[in-house]
């Protein structure tokens, strides 16, 4: 049995990793890498193995960075079954549609104004005919539920508390007449977020790849979250200002909206437009509405059990075409304007802060994690006074704030829960995490039980010895 790590090896973004059994491939994920333009354009665009050998790949969620190059996948000859819970299912559908959209549209705009770059393009990555195309691989399973993916491998997903749908993928695996546990983390949630589950726990495992996003960080208190987006909110409104929210299109934005709607129900934010600019988020958000199964417990005693949609009150609007997002160009605040993506490397959030990040009055809320490289984490970075948007040098003079509480990872305490609880474990592979989170949470583990700790090199080939019966 061995494992390759072919993306979010010591990085963050571009989750892809292979299970080599009885002359058998899995692949768990196939994300997109996000970061700078010609690293991220040159790993997306190529893969190590024959996309046409995999024999079936488990999606641990629906986020882009975990599924974002799947219809590249499918294009390049992978026919095999994608197993993944039915909210994952839905929602990789439309998520993977409009990245074939914005592929498409960064094509026709490199083609205009990027032609004699050195940095070269055989066309887009894929288009949203091949990202619908391949939604016929895409294979339900509940939650729970233990299936056959390959000869000789069953797994279960295990709910991880980290957005709709999201799982936690253990492995049983037979080989050479033993049974062998691997686990895969996917990305682990926290408790007590709003709108879904608490994750539930790992099955004791002898393997397992676990994520690393915030192992050397801690998250403020959740229940701050609100509190803290109602201060910044009512602050920018006072002088009259632009709140610009840049968030995910799944999971994020309804987080949110969720709150806002607690807020307004509670008359502690003004009456002030809240502008959901992403037809993406209106999609996903419809696809919320139909599992239910996902919730938790407050979220349905709070709204679904009276029949009162949460996504939806009297200030919130959500924009359907490109035309009503200009408009928000020359509209007057106080508003506050929430678009896609969470680290403003695509979408219209991009338009927003080139209009709007010079101006002081105006205020940008970052409420998710921003990977090296990206726009996002230059407009958080105090040290950096213009940052470049559509090559186009913008001031940063509006106030930059950021909101840790709403994140959906496990923070350096949970993690070391989640490991502290694997009694069994003989080998960890520490992924998706920059280095210096991976190092810090290896040492603490270190320094509290003896453990075969691992941080692949991405195409790293580790050969996984059974362990003893």
């Amino acid at each position: 049995m061995k494992l390759i790590s072919h993306g979010a090896a010591r990085e963050v973004t571009g989750t892809c990793h292979e299970l080599q059994v009885n002359g058998k491939r899995i692949l768990l994920d196939c994300g997109m890498f996000q970061g700078s333009r010609r690293e991220s354009a040159i790993k997306n665009s190529t893969f190590n193995f024959e996309p046409k050998d995999i024999d079936a790949m488990v999606l641990s969620h629906a986020h882009m960075d975990h599924t974002g190059r799947i219809p590249l996948l499918y294009k390049k000859g992978f026919k095999a079954p994608i197993y993944c819970t039915y909210a994952t299912q839905d929602l990789s559908h439309v998520m993977l549609m409009d990245s074939g959209y914005i592929q498409e549209k960064d094509e026709e705009y490199f083609q205009r104004h990027l032609a004699d770059s050195s940095i070269k393009f055989d066309g887009p990555l894929y288009t949203q005919a091949q990202a619908d195309e391949c939604k016929s691989l895409f294979v339900g399973r509940n939650y729970n539920e233990r299936f056959e993916v390959i000869p000789g491998v069953h797994c279960t997903f295990v709910e991880a508390g980290h957005i709709l749908g999201a799982a936690m993928v253990l492995l049983e695996i037979e080989e050479n007449g033993k049974t062998i546990r691997f686990g895969f983390s996917g990305d682990i949630g926290r408790a007590m977020l709003p709108i879904i589950r608490d994750p539930q726990p790992m099955p004791e495992v002898d393997y397992l790849i676990c994520e690393s996003t915030y192992g050397d960080r801690a998250h403020d208190d959740i229940s701050t979250a609100r509190h803290s987006l109602k201060e910044l909110i009512v602050k920018t409104a006072n002088r009259g200002g632009k709140v610009l929210i840049p968030a995910f299109s799944l999971e994020r934005t309804q987080e949110i909206v969720y709150d806002l709607h607690l807020l307004w129900d509670e008359k502690e934010i003004p009456a002030i437009p809240i502008i959901i600019d992403s037809p993406l988020a209106s999609s996903v958000t419809e696809i919320f509405k139909k599992h239910p199964e996902c919730y938790d417990k407050e979220m349905y005693e709070q709204f679904l059990g009276r029949a009162h949609n949460p996504f939806q009150f009297s200030l919130v609007n959500y924009t359907a075409s490109v035309e009503e997002s200009k408009e928000l160009n020359s509209a007057r605040g106080p508003m506050i304007i929430m678009a896609g993506s969470g680290m403003c490397e695509a979408g219209r959030i991009r338009h927003h802060l080139r209009n709007e990040l010079d101006d002081e009055k105006n205020m940008v809320i970052a409420v998710g994690f921003m990977a090296e490289n990206t726009l996002g984490r230059r407009v958080l970075d105090p040290t950096v006074k213009t940052v470049k948007i559509f090559d186009e040098m913008v001031q940063k003079k509006a106030e930059v704030a950021y909101i840790n509480a709403y994140s959906g990872h496990a923070d350096m305490h949970d993690l070391d829960a989640y490991i502290a609880a694997q009694k069994s474990l003989k080998k960890l592979f520490l992924v998706h995490g920059e280095e210096r989170a991976m190092t810090a949470f290896a040492k603490r583990i270190k320094e509290k039980r003896t453990l075969e700790i691992h941080m692949p090199e991405r195409g790293q080939v580790i050969d996984l010895d059974p362990p003893s019966a």
